[in-house]
């Protein structure tokens, strides 16, 4: 038996900065399905929000979180994510993080939603890698932990309700030895931080290994999962013809007061909102994908040909040189169009990461604090990987280590057989996303999805049922069943969710209704039930 006192599952910020606190308390194992540096956070552009110059205060900061969450933020949680997260900045940069300074202070930038310049970042618009790339440094020099690239979770190792380590497929050589098998790792501690769902969208701007694993696996555990219907669209993700994945042109060109402009070259956004182009992003998503359908064109203009050209190098080199190399200038106009972008519920978990699975853990996006409510703030996701990462090890120090760890037989092969039938329902699964219930639904759309989704069930439950049933399970079998499970989670919410709100937007109820302001809630075996805002559902 192979045992670490933490596994961490991803190795986005949340994962490697957890890997790096637990290791000052115990041997770390860190499980990632691709390579250590693809991830969400590796590919953030904007930077991290928190409160750190004089004419702010975190109050402000929580107001802002508030209104952009739509009625629906856990407003403890908030307060812990303002309050904490100037603290955890002031840690990093102690421990050597360098953000982008100007004059001897750290440049702050302005993003939708915030009403306060509070934006940290770091080598212009790469503040993802930069942190990154330091959360990597750290868990470098500690040689109390493990990275197992090539490895992905295949199930949780849970029995009575507790977890005890993970079982995963993995091609890495240090694990497996032969070319891919199952193999069983232990643990104390397990952290789910694999990240979110929006790759099981046909257009997104996250890596396509961000299908949800964490989420389905952990619905199959039995955690409650809330909030799925809240899907964040970031509304500027460069237009590309005839391409699935969204290249990222950060929201913080539009605080440096980029303007959209529809096909007859106005700003359709100043009458929409006070805050113009820099309004929060559910309602720019939607604005734009508005505009789109009105002008009869796939996009709509970004233009910045009115900015100097110098400050826009400057500030954003690596976005320039990304649209130079597709064929555009930033410095002048561009084409852009909403993609899925952030899965804002997911797993419940309270102020210190726990689960409804003992000794399981959830931390970045695959986790739901309350903290986003509807619609996630821009740049709140970093810092919020950052707190809630360290209080959860922190509260793993009062959970204490396993007395005796249970046994657990193999179940996984793999059949390359399934591989294209995986592909295939992968690819039909995202057009159902992005066709029944992307940035406007309806109830119609809504069932039509869901119906499709239950005849590609039919499928893979059939593939099951000629393998011997539910204990002999096949790699690309159960990879198509957490696609078809994520889509479910998202769907059936949305559904029932009979308003518009936040990242849930329904052509055929296109108003907030007080009635909806509540927490969906869903759990394996269970009815999708609601819960009640800031009231003491997530004490537990």
């Amino acid at each position: 038996m192979r045992k670490f006192d933490y596994i961490i599952v991803g190795s986005g910020l949340a994962g490697l900065y957890a890997a790096w606190k637990a290791s000052l308390k115990g041997s770390v194992a860190v499980i990632t399905k691709s390579m250590i540096r693809e991830s969400n956070s590796f590919n953030a552009q904007g930077g991290i929000a928190a409160v750190t110059s004089f004419d702010d205060n975190p109050e402000i900061h929580k107001s802002d979180t508030l209104i952009a969450g739509r009625g629906l933020c856990e407003e403890h949680a908030v307060d812990i994510l303002v309050n904490e997260g100037p603290e955890r900045i002031e840690e990093i940069i102690a421990e050597g993080m360098k953000f982008d300074t100007e004059n001897g202070v750290l440049a702050l930038g302005l993003e939708g939603g915030h009403h306060k310049r509070r934006i940290l970042h770091a080598g212009g618009d790469a503040t993802g890698r930069w942190i990154t790339e330091f959360a990597i440094s750290k868990v470098a020099e500690r040689k109390n932990i493990t990275v197992f690239e090539n490895t992905l979770l295949l199930d949780l190792l849970v029995k009575d309700g507790v977890c005890y380590g993970v079982r995963c497929w993995s091609d890495n050589p240090e694990l497996s030895s032969k070319e891919g098998s199952e193999v069983m790792l232990f643990a104390d501690h397990v952290f789910l931080t694999s990240g979110g769902t929006s790759a099981i969208y046909a257009r997104t701007t996250n890596p396509q290994t961000t299908v949800g694993d964490g989420v389905a696996i952990a619905y199959k555990a039995g955690c409650r999962i809330i909030d799925m219907e809240f899907i964040q669209f970031h509304p500027s993700g460069l237009y590309l013809k005839d391409s699935p994945q969204a290249f990222l042109i950060s929201e913080a060109v539009r605080g440096e007061s980029a303007h959209l402009l529809g096909k007859d070259g106005k700003r359709f956004m100043v009458p929409i909102h006070e805050l113009a182009e820099l309004a929060p992003r559910d309602i720019v998503a939607r604005s734009i994908f508005k505009q789109m359908h009105h002008d009869g064109m796939p996009y709509v203009t970004l233009s910045l040909k009115h900015l100097d050209p110098e400050m826009i190098l400057r500030r954003f080199p690596g976005i320039y040189a990304k649209c130079k190399e597709f064929g555009y200038d930033l410095t002048q106009e561009i084409p852009v169009a909403p993609a899925a972008h952030y899965s804002v519920g997911g797993v419940m978990s309270n102020e210190n990461g726990r689960t409804d699975v003992e000794r399981l853990y959830v931390c970045g996006e695959v986790a739901a604090t309350g903290i986003m409510g509807a619609n996630r703030l821009a740049s709140n996701s970093l810092i919020e990987c950052l707190v809630f990462a360290n209080r959860a090890v922190e509260d793993t120090v009062k959970v204490g280590s396993v007395k005796e760890f249970p046994k657990f037989e193999v179940q996984y092969s793999k059949d390359e057989n399934n591989a294209i039938l995986y592909q295939q329902l992968r690819s039909q699964v995202s057009e159902i996303m992005n066709f029944h219930a992307g940035i406007i639904r309806s109830e119609e759309s809504l069932m039509e999805g869901l119906s499709k989704i239950e005849e590609l069930g039919k499928i893979i439950k059939q593939k099951q049922a000629e393998r011997g049933g539910e204990h002999n399970r096949e790699y690309y079998l159960e990879a198509s069943r957490r696609l078809l499970c994520v889509a479910r989670l998202i769907m059936s919410p949305a559904l029932l969710r009979k308003e518009s709100r936040g990242g849930h937007y329904r052509e055929d109820y296109p108003c907030a209704d007080e009635a909806y302001a509540l927490h969906s809630v869903q759990r394996r075996g269970a009815e999708i039930c609601t819960a009640p805002v800031n009231g003491n559902y997530f004490n537990f």
